[in-house]
């Protein structure tokens, strides 16, 4: 098929703003721009004083979160995607960049501020078990959260709402379960107590941290459909997860993050059927799938994740990537926007590399060069 004619690609230095999706004029309710997230290193490694040493858990990242919609955060363990949504629970602070809360910028980190943030945006933990008191039974663990969000919290409206929390993550009827400790319910109940527990503040933004990969895979699907039922009611929700699949199944959006960056992002189903950047090839083709068949352009998973202590200059998947080229290894990639609200951070759609020159309709993954070789030293100029 002979190549189309691609318009030049939108280059910029900076990560791009998140932006409603198209046609549907929305604007971010929840919204990290350019956040850095540094821990420092203690101990033997921590280096010499005036020198210390950090961890780059999160570097530059942008990401956006929209009213009824679910955007997902994949990337496998250690990237940064865990670190990033407890910065935008306001758990972590923020070494630079800004997190927006219905536009406005979130600053407060204690007193009657930061319980407004806390009471529009919560975080449901990946293990259940790890996020209630044993000693303490679901009725106490609900009825504290919502005297703490509700103004008007008697003893009959506790027992009221309580009963209306469980009541909307199925658990059915509420009596039987209030009662309990949390060792005496399942997983996928305890989950439900916890999205529950998130609930009793009303929030605008639920954060989901792994929600589901701490239980069996027969109840899975049944909290996710009820995380997306959460998403009617206009709530939007950030879907942290290393499972692609689900993540096609369940998000709008998706943004995919490797070594502490954001390095795509876009609807999900262009992430998934045309993924631009090495990384993303790679984690889909890692991906178990008994109908797909090998591709000559999958990408080969070599070595391994960087040190986040000592990252290495330019792309960080450049030690990893066997389309690796010279400038990937000395500066790092600005933002390459394929349209429709999909981006990528790889030096394949520089403009002098050609870009992904490919018909509408076929894969935007520009092809592969040939890797650099003793026998083939072209292949290493861009």
């Amino acid at each position: 098929m002979p190549e189309a004619v691609v318009p030049d690609q939108r280059v910029s230095n900076q990560l791009p703003a998140p932006i409603a999706e198209p046609g549907s004029g929305a604007a971010p309710v929840l919204e990290a721009v350019g956040v850095t997230k540094h821990f420092p290193v203690h101990g033997k490694d921590a280096g010499r004083l005036g020198h210390r040493r950090v961890v780059h858990a999160i570097d530059d990242a942008s990401i956006g979160i929209y009213p009824g919609k679910v955007t997902a955060l994949v990337g496998e363990s250690g990237s940064g995607k865990s670190t990033l949504a407890r910065v935008l629970a306001g758990l972590y602070g923020r070494t630079a960049g800004q997190v927006l809360l219905h536009g406005r910028p979130v600053t407060a980190t204690r007193g009657r501020a930061f319980r407004r943030h806390v009471g529009e945006v919560q975080l449901i933990l990946q293990d259940p078990y790890g996020s209630f008191n044993p000693m303490l039974r679901v009725s106490t663990h609900l009825r504290r959260a919502v005297r703490i969000h509700d103004a008007e919290h008697g003893p009959d409206v506790l027992r009221t709402r309580t009963a209306e929390l469980l009541e909307q993550v199925h658990l059915l009827p509420a009596g039987q379960f209030l009662d309990k400790f949390p060792h005496e319910l399942s997983g996928g109940q305890l989950q439900r107590v916890s999205i529950a527990r998130a609930l009793a503040a009303r929030p605008s933004v639920i954060l989901a941290d792994e929600p589901v990969s701490n239980l069996d895979v027969s109840i899975r699907l049944g909290v996710l459909n009820l995380l997306a039922e959460l998403t009617d009611t206009g709530v939007g929700l950030l879907y942290v997860t290393h499972d692609v699949a689900s993540a096609r199944y369940f998000a709008s959006e998706i943004a995919v993050m490797y070594a502490g960056r954001i390095v795509e992002s876009g609807p999900a189903e262009h992430v998934i059927t045309e993924p631009a950047h090495p990384y993303t090839r790679l984690l889909i083709s890692s991906a178990p799938d008994p109908a797909r068949r090998s591709r000559p352009d999958e990408i080969a998973d070599t070595g391994q994740p960087p040190s986040l202590i000592s990252p290495p200059a330019g792309c960080r998947f450049h030690p990893r990537c066997p389309l690796v080229m010279p400038v990937c290894r000395t500066d790092a990639p600005p933002v390459f926007e394929l349209g429709g609200g999909h981006w990528s951070r790889c030096w394949l759609f520089r403009s002098d590399h050609g870009g992904p020159g490919q018909a509408a309709g076929t894969s935007t993954a520009p092809s592969a060069p040939a890797p650099s070789t003793p026998d083939n030293p072209a292949a290493d100029s861009v």
